[in-house]
This record gives C-alpha cells, sequence and structure tokens, in this order.
C-alpha cells in the first residue's frame, strides 16, 4: 500500500498529537512514556524548530481525510566528531503497517536534501524495534553496525546507526 500522506510543519495545535504519541506501547523503544511535563518541553522544542539548527518537526497527515497520523522530523546532530542531521518519527498505533512511515520518511529526506547543509541523515533506532530498523532499509539507509546512544539524557540505548547520504 501506498498511502498519501503530507507532512506539515508542527505547530502550536500539536500537542495532543504529541500526547497520543507518549502512549506506553509507543514509548517502550525509547526510554518510556514521559511526564506531562516533559511532553510539554518537547512540544516547546518543536514549535522552535525553524530549519536552522534547530531543524524541522512535522505532523504526519493522512489524505484526503487530514488526520493526524503521527510525527517525523529532523535536527542537526554531532555524530562522530562529524555534524549531520538525525531523524526520527512515530506513528500512531491505528496508523501503522499501512506504509505512512515509509511514505513520511521519503517526504522528510527529500526536504534535508533540498536544505543541503549536512551529506548524512542518520537514523538510530533500537536495535530491539524491527519494525523502525525495516523502515530504514526501505527507505535507503545503509546500516553503518551497533552503537550505544543517549536518549532520551541519562539514558544510555543499543541502537542501530542507520546512514543515508543525501548527496547520492
Amino acid at each position: 500500500m501506498n498511502p498519501n500522506v503530507r507532512i506539515e510543519p508542527w505547530s502550536d495545535g500539536d500537542l495532543e498529537l504529541l500526547r497520543r504519541a507518549n502512549a506506553p506501547e509507543m514509548m517502550e523503544h525509547i526510554g518510556g512514556s514521559e511526564t506531562e511535563e516533559q511532553v510539554l518541553a518537547r512540544h516547546r522544542r518543536y514549535v522552535n524548530r525553524d530549519g536552522t539548527q534547530n531543524g524541522r518537526m512535522f505532523r504526519i497527515v493522512l489524505l484526503p481525510g487530514g488526520e493526524s497520523a503521527g510525527t517525523i522530523g529532523f535536527w542537526d546532530q554531532t555524530w562522530n566528531g562529524e555534524t549531520v542531521y538525525e531523524t526520527g518519527w512515530s506513528v500512531l498505533p491505528e496508523f501503522q503497517g499501512r506504509g505512512i512511515a515509509a511514505a513520511a520518511t521519503a517526504a522528510a529526506i527529500e526536504l534535508a536534501r533540498a536544505e543541503g547543509r549536512h551529506r548524512f541523515l542518520h537514523a538510530f533506532p533500537s536495535v530491539g524495534n524491527p519494525a523502525s530498523n525495516a523502515l530504514c532499509r526501505k527507505a535507503g539507509f545503509e546500516l553503518a553496525g551497533p552503537c550505544d546512544f543517549e536518549f532520551p539524557p541519562g539514558n544510555i540505548m543499543r541502537c542501530n546507526d542507520w546512514r543515508l547520504d543525501l548527496t547520492a
């Protein structure tokens, strides 16, 4: 299935989507659910990502109905001494398994490529998250290998480092 999706810049009105994505089953691979205070802080960061060093965050919109299906974004990250983009996504359970994350990832890749600020886009899904690792492979990322990655702050996760050359 190739769903019709659009990604829209994150806005003040998207807080409820972030709350919905904070469900335990959605957060199990990234350190667990956040407190309301942490969700509000994340929302403020997302609203303030404006395409500069803060990166860009988006709401995934399913067309034609305009339903909010999840989130995706990319932001600057220092990795192995180099400034790269990092990307991450989240698709609500009722929309999973329909190709929505793949379509949104393709759209985000094109935006990161068009910005032309960094050569590489990295994703760091948990080694225990088969769906996100499969999405990386499907989207054209190359597996650089497993690594330890701090997320959320203070929590070391065992992840796979997936890398996409935006100049290719």
